[in-house]
């Protein structure tokens, strides 16, 4: 019986789309690896984080994906999405990009992030998802975090978040198939 492939869900920030640059290239560095099936959620549709989190929800079940084989990578309010899901459905990794997190008047704004492996990559000059807030909720986790000089899109960080995503793959890959 062939073996379960790997699940990757990307999903977009408020104001963008499953074309954008940043996805576009997780997408890319995903797709490298075999076994693995990546999908951009196209959350256009609605700006309501409760919407874009029954989306994911959806888009897992409708793949089949099973939680432990599962990675989430998520920008802005993509990222409070994927982290969101992990509270309530453990998945493999989250893989986060200045995350929507700690946001006063934002749904659940502190998830209990349940991923077995979690990064998260924010810019120290995040004007829209201010760094502080973050970095607290992922030293209360224990979460590793990568914080660049750049602002919330990481623009300029784009090769470094491609990097970053290839590693942190790799090492949820091997580590799953070493157990």
């Amino acid at each position: 019986m062939p073996e379960q492939p790997f699940f990757v869900f990307l999903s977009h920030g408020l104001e963008s789309g499953p074309g954008s640059t940043k996805i576009q290239v997780l997408k890319a560095v995903a797709e490298e690896f075999d076994g693995v099936r990546a999908e951009a959620i196209d959350h256009r549709s609605s700006k309501d984080p409760a919407v874009r989190l029954e989306q994911m929800r959806a888009a897992m079940e409708s793949a089949g994906a099973v939680p432990e084989r599962t990675i989430l990578a998520g920008s802005s309010m993509g990222g409070w999405v994927c982290a969101q899901t992990s509270a309530t459905t453990p998945v493999l990794g989250c893989f986060l990009l200045a995350p929507a997190l700690a946001l006063p008047k934002y749904p659940q704004s502190s998830p209990l992030i349940g991923a077995r492996y979690t990064r998260i990559i924010h810019g120290w000059d995040d004007d829209v998802v201010p760094v502080m807030p973050v970095l607290e909720l992922a030293r209360e986790q224990r979460l590793e975090t990568l914080v660049l000089p750049d602002g919330h899109r990481l623009e300029n960080s784009v090769d470094r978040v491609a990097r970053e995503f290839r590693q942190f793959l790799q090492a949820c890959f091997t580590k799953q198939n070493q157990d």
